[in-house]
Formats: C-alpha cells, structure tokens, sequence
C-alpha cells in the first residue's frame, strides 16, 4: 500500500468510534521525503476542532524548542507528524484521555515503511517513548535525560503541554 492511500484509509477510519465522544477526526501529517518525524501522543480538543496538528499550545512550545516557524514547521517537508493516536481521546479527570491503543498498532509500521528519508524520529511524551523505546527507564524524566542511550534513531522529549509546567 502506497503512502497517499495510508493517509486516506487513516482519515477514513471509524476504529475507534464507539470510543469517542467527539467522533472520529483523525489526524496525520506526513511525506516521503519528511526527514525529521514526530510522534506524539493524540491530537488535544483544540486540534481535533481545528484539524492541525500541534496547532495550539503545545505545539507553540515545540516549534519553539525546535526553533522553527509555523511555515517551515508544516510546510517545508523536512518535519511528519505522527499521533500515537490519531483521534482526540476525549477529556480524563486531569487532562486528556490517553491515546486510544488501537492506531499506533494498526497504522504506524505501514506508515513507517513508506517513511524511508527519515533520519531522526523525536518521541513527544510517555506514550510514545514506552511503545518505541526497547528499554525506557522508570520515569520520564529520567529517559529523557538519558537521551543519549536512543541516538541516533530517537530523540525523547517531555511533551510541552503547558500543564507540565505548571
């Protein structure tokens, strides 16, 4: 299967609907020629409504950390964004809802197989570091500070969600 008709059974796909409150809107940016891929955890409410990825808060940190613009951000080719879950999961009692645990599985190793200019994956947040990373440590932080263990193929990050840094 061809990159083109990925992305489009993925925008078409109702997996998880009977799961979400706000229905089904999901959420991928990739090309074939993205050199820098970012997985992240699922699109928030805002994203959901606005069908960008990192088009909100978090996303305003995360460029910031890259030191990129929005144009170049979403538009240069060099940056993929890749959702650990590509719906909005709905609202938990501190936050959102985890990343529904079915997409990561049905869709990442196709996608990544098409992706094969890619040269860094950043891995934004928990979710992605426990399913990627072969030996992440206890906490966050502490993979995080130990990202030299995961280079070159990863680089794990916190997830800049204003909410951790409160």
């Amino acid at each position: 299967m061809n990159l083109d008709t990925l992305k489009t059974n993925i925008k078409d796909c109702q997996v998880c609907a009977a799961f979400l409150d706000h229905g089904c809107n999901p959420q991928v940016q990739v090309s074939k020629n993205n050199k820098v891929l970012i997985i992240g955890q699922a699109p928030g409410l805002k994203v959901h409504e606005n069908g960008q990825l990192w088009l909100d808060k978090s996303g305003d940190a995360l460029r910031g950390w890259l030191g990129v613009d929005k144009e170049t951000f979403y538009h240069s080719g060099v940056f993929g964004l890749l959702p650990m879950g590509f719906c909005y999961p709905g609202k938990g009692k501190s936050g959102d809802l985890p990343p529904r645990p079915e997409c990561a599985p049905l869709w990442h190793p196709d996608l990544l197989a098409e992706l094969k200019h890619t040269t860094l994956t950043l891995l934004v947040g928990q979710y992605s570091q426990k399913y990627y990373l072969k030996h992440p440590h206890k906490t966050l932080t502490d993979t995080v500070r130990n990202y030299q263990n995961y280079l070159p193929q990863y680089l794990p990050l916190p997830h800049p969600s204003p909410r951790n840094f409160i």
